[in-house]
């Protein structure tokens, strides 16, 4: 129990400061810390991630910075893709989930450090919902998320951001809307098809993560985005490397 309130703090502390990608970590923990199987920390995850989310979602709508038919496109559209990644995590073994899982670590690195190393958008405000654009994105971010476990923050922000022209703070906020419904979607879709939640982990780690949420922010504030999102890119490879390589080795729980 308390590496799930060390770790959800860890969690909800980088999504507060980095704006999203902290729930990549979500799964590792729960697997090699905590001592859950990769269904159920693939399920544990979706509620701890959809708690931080949440959180977060709160703050930005109090600041004006969600575009919230542009969310609603990419949310009904996540609801399906999660239900389709459901039945794929359903059919896959725990160490094929673990790999591929580990692919998606990378792919979370990579376009963190992009994030963090490009200049922020700088016009501001909603651009004219694109269902068109919207409803694919969500698809695929969606079936992701039931698939592994992870809210998508890292690929919806800049999906938002590049793609379809919103001003980085709309991204952002936009983004915790739509990685707090995606991650409800899928845990629902989760449950739905049997999986087991294992109720106490998750809370624990979930109200850790809520906290971290809230006190992220604040140490923010001392440091660059550069520096956060560069910094944290190279920990998920650190992360995402360990658990191939134990995986690979037949390291389990």
């Amino acid at each position: 129990m308390l590496s799930a309130l060390l770790f959800g703090l860890v969690i909800g502390l980088i999504l507060g400061m980095v704006g999203g990608g902290g729930a990549v970590l979500a799964v590792p923990a729960l697997v090699y810390a905590v001592g859950l199987d990769v269904h159920a920390a693939t399920t544990a995850s979706l509620a701890v991630v959809a708690a931080g989310a949440a959180t977060g979602a709160i703050g930005q709508a109090r600041r004006g910075a969600v575009c919230w038919t542009s969310a609603a496109w990419f949310a009904v559209a996540a609801a399906g893709g999660s239900i389709l990644g459901t039945i794929a995590n359903r059919a896959m073994g725990g160490a094929a989930l673990l790999l591929l899982f580990s692919g998606v670590m990378l792919l979370a690195a990579r376009a963190t450090w992009q994030r963090a190393g490009s200049p922020a958008c700088g016009v501001g405000g909603c651009p004219q919902a694109r269902a068109r654009v919207l409803l694919p994105a969500g698809l695929l971010v969606g079936a992701l998320t039931g698939l592994v476990g992870v809210g998508g923050g890292f690929v919806v922000v800049p999906a938002l951001a590049i793609g379809l022209s919103f001003g980085m703070r709309e991204a952002m906020g936009t983004s915790m809307v739509i990685v707090a419904i995606v991650s409800l979607c899928g845990l629902f879709a989760h449950l739905a098809a049997g999986s087991h939640l294992d109720v106490p982990i998750a809370a624990a780690m979930g109200g850790a993560a809520v906290a971290g949420a809230l006190l992220g922010p604040r140490f923010a504030d001392r440091f660059s985005t550069r520096v956060l999102g560069q910094g944290f890119a190279v920990l998920v490879v650190l992360v995402a490397l360990g658990v191939a390589g134990a995986t690979v080795a037949g390291v389990s729980v």
